[in-house]
């Protein structure tokens, strides 16, 4: 049975002074004013692209599978994902070959994030003459890009160098940035939350988003008590499946701001007074931190304000230790454990604290409703490291996992494990070409990865 909708754009926002607010994905929005079963199956949600990064690999015996194929066990360190194991695919056997030495001797952390995304062999130099490849984002970005209101967002909890001695030669830019518009154009990240919500809710002018800033900061407002009257007006125009679409995700975005207000506090000690700086919107918490970038992340893919995005979790050879884990040791130094029982436990709790994150993406995205399904859904999400075992500084039989259903192009729920040295470009060919990407060739691609579909 079909009932007649008001058919609206994907670009259509909710404004008022200064602040747009992108909409989710809704039936209203598919091409066509009489809605049908039919019609939702051809015309459903876009595809998106994400991928995210660890530095320093992983402890593989907490992490690869035993089992193959759909009867498989995750292993303690994947366990947080366990409510997720049927959207996801375990990956084993893949290499990047680009992040291998080559002759270049020492700088294995450098490589392996400069190549995880471009598949290429970053010049060794800690100078001006930096030259890598196009990362696998910014080739969908460059042909699909133009469909969204930003083509790509690169984000990530430790800010971009733009120059500097980094790895043993390798310059800086390498260790910071995955993301590549060009050989010698890195695309840095933003880190701070609150500009991401700034920049994904704001106007469309800088003076439009100064002023929204200004007038919500004198009177202590939501973004959205400034596009009520336009929310209004556009709910008369939705069926009931929308109006409450749209509900839900104002909810959500009233929520996200409400904690983004909390992490612009200062903590004081008993005396009232600030025990450390921090820039505005960014939490001292880790954890913390990371879940509010998880929030962005979900809310513009929800909105449709990209398709693609890319997320460092820390930069290449990170040194950070993580006392609420009870790990007070660098996780570099941790990585170079020498099979020391007690480090590579210490190694598996931040590695599965990381996967924490990522559940709570996985959370996020498969909570929103979209189409015939959820966000996630509609995505294909690969987290992984350039490199597998961090004290043999090998690139090959990384640790890789493919989350969501690429809106039905992905069979999901399996541990596959393909031939080792499976180039991992061969998994970012076959992404690209769902997104429709005319590519058939990437990296060191050797042919579109299998067994996927």
């Amino acid at each position: 049975m079909s009932k007649s909708v008001k058919s609206l754009s994907r670009r259509r926002v909710l404004r008022g002074m200064g602040t747009a607010i992108a909409l989710p994905f809704g039936d209203a929005m598919l091409p066509t004013r009489l809605l049908t079963a039919a019609a939702a199956d051809t015309a459903g949600p876009p595809r998106r692209m994400a991928f995210l990064y660890v530095p320093n690999g992983v402890h593989m015996p907490a992490w690869r599978p035993q089992q193959e194929g759909q009867q498989y066990d995750l292993p303690d360190t994947l366990q947080p994902l366990k409510k997720h194991q049927s959207n996801l695919n375990v990956l084993t056997g893949l290499a990047l070959d680009g992040a291998a030495a080559h002759g270049d001797g020492g700088g294995d952390h450098a490589r392996s994030v400069a190549a995880f995304l471009t598949g290429s062999h970053p010049r060794k130099t800690d100078g001006a003459d930096i030259q890598n490849g196009v990362s696998v984002d910014q080739v969908a970005a460059q042909q699909v890009g133009d469909q969204t209101r930003f083509a790509s967002l690169e984000l990530g909890l430790e800010a971009s160098s733009q120059a500097g001695r980094c790895d043993s030669g390798y310059s800086c830019v390498y260790t910071s940035n995955m993301s590549w518009r060009n050989a010698t154009s890195p695309m840095a990240k933003e880190v701070d939350p609150a500009a991401v919500f700034q920049r994904l809710f704001a106007g469309q002018t800088r003076t439009d988003t100064l002023r929204a800033k200004s007038v919500r900061e004198k009177y202590r407002k939501s973004i959205l008590d400034f596009v009520q009257e336009d929310a209004q007006q556009l709910s008369q125009q939705l069926g009931a499946n929308d109006k409450r679409k749209v509900d839900e995700y104002l909810y959500a975005v009233r929520d996200v701001e409400k904690r983004l207000v909390g992490a612009e506090r200062l903590h004081l000690n008993e005396q009232g007074v600030p025990d450390y700086p921090r820039p505005a919107g960014v939490p001292k918490d880790m954890g913390k931190h990371a879940e509010l970038m998880m929030d962005m992340i979900t809310l513009a893919l929800q909105t449709d304000s990209t398709r693609i995005l890319s997320f460092m979790f820390t930069n290449a050879g990170s040194n950070r230790s993580y006392p609420d884990l009870g790990v007070s040791d660098g996780h570099h130094e941790l990585s170079h454990h020498g099979k020391s029982a007690d480090k590579q436990a210490k190694i598996a709790k931040i590695n599965r604290f990381h996967v924490e994150k990522f559940a709570y993406l996985l959370d996020r995205m498969s909570s929103v409703p979209e189409g015939q399904g959820t966000l996630l859904d509609h995505c294909m999400v690969v987290y992984g490291s350039g490199i597998s075992d961090g004290d043999r500084h090998n690139h090959d039989d990384l640790p890789i996992l493919l989350a969501g259903k690429g809106a039905g192009k992905i069979r999901s729920g399996r541990h596959i494990r393909y031939d080792n040295g499976t180039p991992l470009c061969n998994l970012y060919l076959w992404m690209l070409q769902q997104m429709g990407a005319q590519v058939d060739h990437f990296g060191d691609s050797t042919a579109a990865l299998k067994h996927l579909g």
